[in-house]
């Protein structure tokens, strides 16, 4: 087994305080104003209140420990505490505030799917709903531990099956445990001179289980892929019995199981076991930076490199927002940097737009792709900010999760939106969703509305947004009405209701809007085969009853199916 990594802190993220750079609390003060030295410490421990275990004393915990070992089965405050929140923004707000509201009745640290097996046949038996659990860093109410219409609920922690069990160089194939976190996973193959090259912000914590579970996307994407591009195979562990997708390269036997199961948040089933392509772990890298005017530019120049088969593994495309605060998080003064930035002015580019374009090694052979990417760049007016601020980026890629506490201690409203949409609509839907949020958060202070694009496909590419605002007298309704209006303007403008960070309790809500009421309607019965009582992390991904039976209003329509904006449309010719 593998060295088990701390838990994430219980009111916030990884185990070191962050301080907010200097040129960040400048703007803070200056443009929302936020006073420095202000700190809206969490409450402290002793005084975090939990609602009482509905398991205490319970002939559950009993079955619980005789399938996994009394040392598995936890009913303490701590372990209750840790395993009752994700970590949204509104998640950190409950934590802490010391009043957590809901809490798993229970803790259960399984070591084998024969475990898990035994636990869902006993909690359905008595009617206990269950949690996966694998890093607890869902952004979306993933992890939430919701009883839904049952007597209790437990957190079912996968950190346990944290082994790798095979590796093939030939094949380039690893099979996986779930419970393993993604730096874990890459130092068991980097012994083996591989790499999965999967690296998002949570990978220090988040699982391959979680990866799989959420259809998760990493920094490097662009270069290696979405996870769910890089699963071969799995195996879930459902209440109606086990699911084994083999690790074929490719098949047609059917409908693929493999797509039903990635994505499923823990509402099918467990997941398990993962196979992974795998890739020879760079013996080099080069990151750098660049510069574009305007926006417009940088996403031109992000496709014609992406539809070249020329583009960055790392592609990071920041707006002139963003951008700003960047700069001002990474400002040192100096000589150096007062002239680099009179440079940029006298280019055009004093609002410009950061690019951090990252390839490695197998991109450097030869020098053929990264040549000609760097024309492209070139001839969209991009100008070379060379190395540093790409290395400066690739040191800090983990930082911010870490640096939203410190800005929580300062009483900053701090959270993310992301979307997709076709190259086509991608500025008129970051200007949409910048503006539905900007004019959500406005109070008399303008907020800080950035956007970067991350993630690049021959049709489009993503957006992610990071929001900071002042939290106001109520910050919990004042980002749900700021997220409302920003998940209807990326539905208003044809981008998907979530790119990377799965559905979970967040966007529930619109996804009937983006998958149609025959999608919802497929999603439940599979559901209901695989899990008959319900059990699986309920309140997740899939409404529990039709919302049209929940509500007494009338289906609304699927949501159409628009053409790509800026496409021609062809004109069929009438029938003879």
């Amino acid at each position: 087994m593998n060295a088990v990594p701390p838990p994430l802190r219980w009111w916030g993220w990884g185990d070191r305080d962050t301080p907010i750079p200097s040129g960040l609390a400048v703007l803070l003060q200056d443009e929302m104003g936020i006073p420095l030295g202000v700190h809206v410490a969490p409450a402290a421990r002793e005084a975090v209140t939990l609602p009482p275990s509905r398991l205490a004393d319970d002939a559950l915990i009993a079955q619980l420990s005789a399938i996994c070992g009394a040392e598995a089965v936890g009913l303490d405050g701590q372990s209750r505490l840790v395993h009752a929140a994700g970590r949204s923004y509104l998640d950190l707000l409950r934590l802490r505030s010391g009043d957590i509201g809901v809490a798993p009745d229970g803790v259960i640290w399984p070591s084998s799917e024969q475990q898990i097996a035994a636990v869902l046949r006993a909690c359905a038996a008595a009617d206990c709903a269950v949690v996966p659990f694998g890093g607890g860093t869902s952004v979306v109410g993933g992890v939430t531990p919701s009883r839904g219409s049952h007597r209790a609920v437990i957190s079912l922690d996968l950190r346990r099956l944290d082994r790798w069990l095979a590796v093939h160089p030939v094949s380039r194939v690893a099979v996986l445990q779930a419970g393993m976190t993604g730096t874990q996973a890459e130092a068991a193959l980097t012994h083996h001179g591989l790499t999965l090259g999967h690296f998002p912000q949570s990978c220090e914590y988040a699982t391959i289980g979680g990866f799989a579970a959420t259809r998760s996307a990493g920094q490097a994407s662009s270069g290696y892929g979405r996870f769910d591009d890089l699963v071969l195979g799995l195996r879930m562990v459902s209440p109606a019995g086990e699911i084994v997708v083999a690790a074929h390269p490719a098949s047609a036997a059917g409908p693929s199981i493999r797509e039903l199961v990635l994505g499923s948040e823990g509402r099918l089933g467990v997941i398990t076991e993962v196979t992974v392509k795998v890739r020879p772990w760079p013996q080099q890298e080069s990151y750098e930076a660049w510069s574009f005017a305007h926006f417009t530019e940088g996403i031109h120049a992000l496709r014609a490199m992406t539809q070249g088969g020329v583009a960055p593994d790392v592609a990071r495309l920041s707006d002139h927002q963003e951008t700003r605060v960047g700069m001002a998080m990474a400002s040192r003064g100096g000589a150096a940097e007062t002239l680099g930035r009179r440079y940029l002015r006298a280019r055009g580019h004093q609002e410009g737009c950061l690019l951090i374009a990252g390839w490695d090694s197998d991109a450097l052979l030869g020098g053929a792709r990264q040549a000609e990417a760097r024309a492209i760049i070139r001839r969209h007016r991009g100008i070379a900010l060379g190395a540093s601020p790409g290395q400066s980026w690739l040191r800090q890629r983990f930082h911010g999760p870490y640096l939203r506490d410190a800005l929580l201690d300062a009483g900053v409203l701090v959270e993310t939106v992301e979307t997709a949409t076709s190259w086509a609509n991608l500025a008129r839907l970051h200007d949409a969703v910048a503006s539905a949020l900007d004019e959500a958060l406005r109070d008399g202070h303008t907020p800080l509305v950035g956007c970067h694009v991350s993630h690049v496909y021959p049709s489009g590419a993503s957006l992610y947004f990071t929001v900071l605002a002042r939290s106001g007298n109520d910050p919990r309704a004042r980002w749900l009405r700021a997220k409302e209006a920003a998940c209807n303007a990326i539905l208003d403008n044809d981008g998907t209701i979530t790119h990377h960070h799965a559905v979970g309790t967040d966007h529930l809500p619109y996804l009937e809007r983006e998958i149609g009421i025959g999608g919802v309607a497929a999603l439940r019965a599979v559901a209901a085969q695989l899990d008959p009582t319900g059990i699986m992390n309920p309140g997740k991904l899939i409404p529990d009853a039709p919302a049209a039976v929940a509500s007494g209003r009338r289906p609304s329509r699927p949501r159409a199916q628009p053409g790509l904006p800026g496409a021609s449309a062809a004109r069929g010719r009438p029938r003879r």
